[in-house]
């Protein structure tokens, strides 16, 4: 086992010495690559397309996983590792690129697993979902860090992002939370993952995380408003992917339905409200109503509801033209005394 491993570096140091002479004939490269003993992503430039990446991971020059990719273009491409039985120690790992059959790029890394350094930074809490990602992250020490965002579909990140020097507090002070809403509209029913990748300045230590997440629509009621003559809800998207689904109102009185209208919503995304509003078809009469609004999905399914009472009293009725007479009764009498008295005091 040791002699192939000797021969397998030995392969490798001569593939480093070719590409070290004709490296500088190709516009591609690897600019960056990373990995742990679960996942890695490699960072492509130039014109890629069509070729193959390789990703070995290795221990003591024995490789003990691979991943190949074909890939469409440059970008950041990321991969997870099968589950091994790993132990303590420094593991290697390489990214190929291979052209024809021929290798014209190589890069390698190394990096710790099982507690080798001691960890200046924790992640209490990583998840990803359809709204974005969060983490709860802090440090036994000040210090501060470069957090990437990355949404992936498939093994290739569709976006990447990167926030600059954030301070940790040390002991004393409380774990930072972060929020990363995704920029990209996500498609309903389709498989994403979001992976964050943190990089401590000081010492370079760097981790990772990463979680698969289905795509899926969401939405909730904020808000009611019921009377006599109609009713309101207003809805919250709550997902990076369009809702497009319909509130339906159900009226009734003593167990028995009286009205059920349904309406559309707007479309909406995460942090989009807007306020949907019926009547009824007339007044209601006094007595004790129940309004049950559903909010229902783009396939039916319920995604939220709210039930209310409506308390209808009797209206106080007046007649306005009576009224209006007797108001203007004493103005024209007025009036007509004013016009007398005028004309007395002409005549004298």
């Amino acid at each position: 086992m040791r002699i192939s491993a000797f021969w397998h570096l030995a392969a490798l140091v001569a593939l480093a010495a070719l590409m070290a002479m004709t490296g500088t004939a190709h516009s591609s490269e690897i600019i960056d690559l990373y990995s742990s003993i679960d996942s890695a992503d490699v960072t492509l430039e130039g014109d890629v397309a069509g070729m193959t990446l390789e990703l070995d991971l290795m221990d003591e020059g024995r490789r003990i996983a691979t991943r190949n990719l074909t890939l469409d273009g440059a970008g950041t491409f990321v991969i997870r590792w099968p589950a091994l039985k790993a132990e303590k120690g420094s593991y290697d790992v390489c990214a190929l690129l291979w052209k024809n059959g021929t290798a014209i790029f190589r890069k390698c890394n190394s990096f710790f697993y099982g507690g080798v350094e001691p960890i200046r930074f924790d992640v209490r809490d990583f998840r990803a979902d359809s709204r974005g990602m969060h983490l709860v992250i802090s440090a036994s020490d000040p210090t501060v860090v470069d957090i990437y965002y990355m949404l992936i579909d498939g093994n290739k990140a569709v976006y990447v992002t990167r926030e600059q020097v954030i301070p940790i507090t040390g002991s004393n002070g409380l774990p930072i939370s972060k929020d990363y809403a995704w920029k990209q509209i996500l498609e309903n029913g389709h498989e994403y993952a979001g992976r964050v990748k943190i990089v401590e300045l000081n010492h370079n230590q760097t981790r990772s995380f990463m979680n698969s997440f289905l795509a899926g629509e969401d939405a909730l009621i904020t808000e009611t408003y019921q009377d006599e003559t109609g009713a309101s809800a207003t809805v919250m998207g709550n997902s990076r992917v369009p809702f497009a689904g319909s509130l339906r109102f159900i009226l009734s009185q003593n167990g028995s339905i009286l009205n059920t209208t349904e309406k559309r919503t707007p479309i909406l995304l995460t942090g989009d409200d807007e306020t949907v509003e019926i009547s009824w078809d007339k007044t209601l009469g006094p007595g004790i109503y129940l309004l049950r609004t559903i909010l229902l999905g783009q396939g039916g399914a319920v995604m939220d509801l709210e039930e209310n009472v409506i308390e209808a009293k009797p209206l106080l009725r007046s007649n306005a033209t009576d009224t209006a007479k007797k108001a203007s009764f004493p103005a024209g009498a007025t009036a007509l005394a004013l016009l007398t008295i005028v004309l007395i005091r002409r005549r004298r």
